[in-house]
């Protein structure tokens, strides 16, 4: 069907030549067309309308729009194909999708849920998230109003460890907002009484002594809160992610097939060290132009900080109490069925023990002096320091100790005498102690200097007999007295000349005969030449 800007190119195209013809040539059609185009146009007729042509999905256009309105417009096309296949479909793949991205258009312009910007007041809310990585999980706060960022790392998100580092938030802004808004994270929300949050006891007891008012957002929906959403992943993409990459290079900067599991553990055995590292990005963005807001957030926190409740004087204990323990006579305590070392001088006292995530403090229950800090060790294992014993472990002794009169007469002679029984001893000659009054016996016949050199050979050569011994003294003093092997003997050995393979071909010499094919050097070493 011809367009109405074509109707009105031939119109001007036969305005301009007066011919049918021309027009025809002018526009690309037949003179037919120009002529039953100028003759309506001049006759004041409209343009017959081309009725639409209905789409071969129309049939299953009810079926779409009852299976989108019950799922909410979360069903797929590839999931409603086979059912409208059943019932007559036999359009392609993509008119299909066009039907159910048409339907679910339609459903969201109906009953999607409206939103406005949100418009953040100076002090009102702190908005706070948790993000995780590898078991490494991110803590997220954002100061709204001056959009001010704050992120630790920690081990878990217990309600403990939420609360502990909500506080250092508090401590980092200089003061309190009048609203924290979080999700419905289940460590601080105690249930959910037609869709109202009720908090948990303790966090009620937190806000009370920090004197804030809890908020929860909605079910499942992040976007009432994307302000931290953004941040957190912020923080595992260009904080964490970088920090467990460390971690699985070496010291070249090359992988060393470390798992980001591994490096996980590693950046939970020290999250000081890993938390110092958010500190400083903290200190670099929030000194840095905010997009959105086109300030710098230390700079606008200077001027919120004035609107911030102060902080409390006291800080509350958070998590629960220590756990009261007596120093055995080990001078160790057990937690958790595992062992923790603690001075040797608090032997029989009572100790307050406070499990800190990774660490174990063993503090002083009265003054809260930290007497020893240990990592956590699982249970059956045991963590000894060697300063709460006065240096390290001594290595295991079994000193000679003689009872009977033969074994003090024979120890009388000095360590050689020890030496020989230890060495007895552990190549298992069960007659060492029948045998030791002959030894004396010797020893008094020979004398102390001529028996004390026989003990000497006998513990070299491994000999514990006391026939050994007799058998050393009778050799006397004249044998041998092998010796370890030295250093090696490096002297210069005499160099000559050599002569080269060249020399020793043979020589055809002018008027003699060249030697006969296959003769060889052979042949030439036995011609006799004359001159």
């Amino acid at each position: 069907m011809m367009s109405a800007r074509e109707r009105m190119s031939i119109i001007s195209a036969y305005q301009q030549v007066g011919t049918y013809r021309g027009a025809a040539a002018i526009c690309g059609t037949t003179h037919k067309t120009v002529k039953r185009v100028v003759q309506r146009a001049e006759a004041g007729d409209e343009p017959p309308v081309r009725e639409r042509r209905p789409s071969n999905y129309e049939g299953v256009r009810a079926l779409v729009g009852q299976a989108v309105t019950s799922t909410q417009g979360r069903i797929s096309a590839k999931r409603l194909l086979p059912r409208a296949r059943a019932q007559g479909y036999t359009g392609s793949d993509r008119n299909f999708r066009r039907l159910v991205a048409q339907e679910k258009k339609a459903w969201r312009r109906e009953n999607g849920r409206g939103r406005r910007p949100a418009v953040w007041s100076p002090g009102e809310h702190l908005v706070i998230d948790w993000g995780v990585i590898a078991g490494v999980h991110v803590f997220c706060a954002v100061l709204a109003w001056s959009r001010v960022r704050f992120v630790r790392f920690a081990a878990d998100e217990k309600a403990a460890t939420t609360l502990a580092l909500l506080a250092q938030c508090f401590e980092a802004l200089g003061g309190v907002p009048k609203v924290v808004l979080a999700d419905r994270m289940g460590c601080l929300k105690g249930g959910v009484v037609a869709n109202r949050v009720v908090p948990t006891a303790e966090y009620v007891r937190f806000a009370t002594h920090y004197r804030f008012r809890p908020d929860f957002c909605e079910a499942a929906d992040p976007q009432s809160k994307g302000i931290v959403e953004n941040l957190v992943g912020y923080g595992k993409e260009d904080l964490l992610r970088p920090l467990l990459l460390e971690h699985t290079l070496d010291a070249d900067g090359e992988a060393t097939g470390g798992s980001q599991s591994r490096a996980a553990a590693a950046v939970l055995a020290d999250l000081a060290v890993a938390n110092e590292h958010a500190r400083a990005w903290c200190a670099q963005v929030n000194a840095a132009v905010h997009s959105q807001t086109c300030a710098v957030p230390a700079q606008r926190l200077a001027v919120e900080a004035e609107l911030l409740t102060p902080l409390p004087s006291l800080r509350p204990h958070i998590g629960p109490p220590p756990i009261m323990r007596k120093v055995d006579k080990l001078a160790t305590v057990r937690v958790g069925s595992a062992r923790y070392s603690v001075p040797v001088a608090l032997c029989g006292s009572a100790v307050a023990v406070l499990v800190d995530g990774p660490r174990v403090l063993i503090l002083d229950p009265g003054s809260g002096v930290v007497h020893a800090q240990h990592p956590l060790k699982a249970p059956g294992e045991a963590s000894i320091l060697d300063e709460h014993y006065g240096g390290p472990r001594p290595a295991p002794a079994r000193a000679i100790r003689p009872k009977t009169a033969a074994e003090k007469q024979f120890c009388s002679l000095g360590e050689v005498a020890h030496a020989f029984i230890a060495g007895a001893a552990a190549a298992g000659h069960t007659r060492l102690g029948p045998e030791l009054a002959e030894l004396n016996t010797l020893a008094a016949a020979h004398g102390e200097q001529a028996f004390t050199a026989a003990l000497e050979r006998a513990v070299a050569f491994r000999r514990w007999k006391a026939s050994d011994v007799r058998s050393i003294l009778a050799a006397g003093a004249g044998t041998p007295h092998p010796r370890h092997a030295g250093d090696a003997l490096i002297i210069d050995l005499p160099t000559s000349t050599g002569r080269s393979l060249t020399e020793y071909a043979p020589t055809n010499h002018a008027g003699s005969e060249p030697d006969s094919p296959g003769t060889g050097i052979a042949a030439g070493a036995g011609r006799v030449v004359s001159s």
